[in-house]
């Protein structure tokens, strides 16, 4: 399924969340509005978003508050990207040049904490603080997983569940905030929100293994960022954690190098260990794993184009190229 087809059901609604976030991109601060138009504007696969949106339609809700909060979601996102690409030095993002790139490190620092400040703002406009408690924690845990992935970068010794850990705190945990603030805005019941929570730490997990899997075998035309990026910044990921476990001495002391030295020297030797080890094919049977599971969680939802939506979003995670 292609993302337009994936996203049909929630066309409007995706419109109108752009509209929203227009509008509260505007600041009188010229470099501002700039650094964070760009980013914006580069696209993206708005999963985030649409898993808000989703997830309030599989509620029946019919208000327009999930428009608003399904921007938040997207800048708290489009703030992470930004503090993202300065701390691990990068130049490419989505095919295009970083912000940081184009417009240095200190302007993306600094708009990104506007579009952290500027989410905060249109949380209190909707006037929920069970959503303003979700997306604070939420906020909060994705920053640890920041500093917990730092803290691992250049560490061979890395286990699965190190690895998990973080997956869990920098990438899962906005899509399972998204999952649950639908369901609050839908006034769904204590097991509904809990189901789409649970959905959307499957969802994220899974997705950001596939991330991973897309480092070491995507097409860099189609993933939009450099090959091998993840290796040059010392990140042991599930695929190296896989051949240095089953590859040869040579093979997990290569690995191990590559991690501690960081670079992309070795990139073709350690691309050879991951494929003759399976890494790849192991991590995407995590990836399908994780799929399931999410949609597992949305048996406690009655049936619906919306469930059938997020069952395909599911499934559009880990099959995707890019």
């Amino acid at each position: 399924m292609t993302h337009d087809a994936l996203y049909a059901l929630i066309a409007d609604d995706m419109r109108a969340v752009d509209a929203v976030i227009r509008q509260r991109l505007h600041s009188d601060v010229v470099l501002v509005r700039q650094v964070a138009e760009y980013i914006v504007a580069g696209g993206g696969k708005r999963m985030r978003p649409a898993l808000v949106l989703l997830a309030a339609g599989a509620m029946g809700y019919r208000g327009n508050q999930h428009h608003e909060l399904a921007a938040v979601v997207e800048f708290i996102h489009t703030a992470t990207l930004l503090h993202d690409d300065v701390v691990d030095a990068s130049d490419l993002r989505r095919g295009r040049e970083t912000a940081n790139a184009l417009f240095g490190n200190a302007s993306s620092v600094l708009v990104g904490d506007f579009l952290y400040s500027r989410a905060f703002q249109m949380m209190v406009g909707v006037g929920s603080m069970r959503i303003m408690a979700v997306l604070a924690d939420a906020t909060n845990t994705i920053a640890e997983g920041e500093v917990l992935q730092l803290m691992n970068c250049h560490n061979a010794d890395i286990d699965v569940a190190d690895y998990l850990q973080v997956i869990r705190f920098k990438t899962a945990k906005l899509f399972e905030a998204a999952g649950r603030i639908g369901a609050i805005v839908g006034a769904a019941g204590e097991a509904v929100e809990t189901g789409l929570a649970n959905y959307g730490t499957h969802l994220g997990t899974a997705f950001q293994l596939v991330d991973d899997v897309l480092d070491y075998s995507g097409e860099e035309g189609e993933t939009g960022k450099h090959l091998g990026d993840d290796l040059a910044e010392g990140k042991p990921t599930l695929p190296l954690i896989h051949a240095m476990r089953h590859g040869t001495a040579e093979q997990s002391a290569c690995i191990r190098r590559a991690i501690e030295e960081g670079g992309r020297d070795q990139f073709a030797d350690v691309l050879v260990a991951v494929r003759a080890t399976g890494a790849l094919d192991a991590a995407r049977a995590q990836a399908e794993a994780e799929s399931a599971a999410a949609i597992a969680a949305l048996d406690v939802l009655p049936p619906s184009i919306y469930k059938d939506a997020l069952i395909q979003l599911s499934s559009f995670a880990v099959a995707r190229r890019y």
